[in-house]
């Protein structure tokens, strides 16, 4: 009887990993795929209205732009390796991640109502009363908005390697996300509910990432054994 190495273990877990997420994100692409194409032809066309002011379209243009954020962060990796640097590949698709994962969801949460610039900003600072009024489309809607900064977050940064310090983090973002919404009188009610649910989101994906956290300041920016010193 023979057993597979650790090496082995680690590469068949890896492979069984990006199967499944591609089994995933295929599978909510079979079920999105009507309300998506609901928003091609306006965002095939550049049209701003029925594109980018849209979940629909936001959503679309965010797939499609997946093959280019895994480029850019490719090619980001592939110069770290070249400086010798340990875990280029990780670190380098966490910092994508994070940005990609983020603007789009940030960017939804900034489009105007039908009311903007016209009706005063709203405001509810009642805990848990909006949850009844959000549905759990709108619940899980604001789970998502600061989830791909709660999962790579911590595994870019040491720093945030913590459960508190990414409900912290998330929670940071969404306040500025609110008092920006307030501010530009965009239409929309500031709730601290949205904040509640973007932190507890941003936890959440924080936990889903943590075997994959930096343990260590800079572990990242040491170079392999072996490698040239340079300057």
């Amino acid at each position: 009887m023979t057993t597979q190495s650790p090496v082995a273990r680690r590469g068949t877990r890896r492979t069984l990993s990006i199967g499944l997420a591609v089994l995933g994100v295929a599978a909510v692409l079979f079920v999105l795929r009507r309300p998506l194409m609901m928003s091609a032809p306006a965002c095939a066309a550049g049209r701003w209205h029925g594109c980018f002011d849209t979940v629909n379209g936001v959503v679309l243009v965010t797939l499609a732009g997946i093959p280019l954020a895994l480029l850019a962060a490719w090619a980001v990796a592939r110069v770290r390796r070249a400086r010798g640097v340990a875990s280029a590949w990780r670190v380098s698709l966490a910092e994508v991640g994070m940005v990609y994962g983020t603007v789009p969801t940030a960017w939804l949460t900034m489009t105007p109502g039908e009311g903007a610039g016209v009706v005063p900003g709203r405001v509810s600072l009642v805990p848990l009363r909006d949850l009844v009024s959000m549905g759990a489309l709108g619940i899980v809607a604001n789970l998502l908005i600061f989830a791909a900064l709660g999962f790579f977050g911590p595994v870019r940064f040491a720093a945030l390697a913590s459960v508190p310090r990414v409900l912290a983090l998330g929670a940071a973002c969404s306040v500025l996300v609110e008092f920006a919404q307030y501010a530009l009188r965009l239409d929309r009610v500031s709730s601290v509910d949205d904040v509640l649910l973007n932190a507890v989101g941003a936890a959440l994906a924080g936990l889903a990432s943590r075997r994959w956290w930096r343990t260590a300041a800079g572990p990242s920016d040491r170079r392999r054994p072996g490698s040239a010193a340079t300057g």
